[in-house]
């Protein structure tokens, strides 16, 4: 329980550095950019158990963390410019 607080809140800071190195013009609101940077960090964290790379109890690190946050927040990109084209 402990490793997903951890882990939503260190996607939460994720969110907003993703924001920030993400390029482009996006319109995407604070509270989309936390819940993407959340998104990233949970997908991290579960990707890195299924590989084996973190242990059950423990959350992802900071930098897969943004990592995941950037690559979700560009899934949402591709996704949000298609539907207003």
């Amino acid at each position: 329980m402990w490793s997903l607080i951890v882990a939503i809140f260190v996607g939460f800071v994720a969110g907003l550095i993703a924001r920030a190195i993400h390029p482009g013009d996006d319109k995407a609101g604070f509270w989309v950019t936390t819940l993407l940077g959340i998104a990233g960090s949970l997908v991290a964290t579960y990707a890195g158990r299924m590989l084996g790379l973190y242990a059950d109890n423990v959350a992802a690190g900071f930098f897969a963390s943004v990592i995941g946050a950037i690559i979700i927040l560009f899934i949402y990109n591709l996704f949000n410019k298609k539907s207003h084209a």
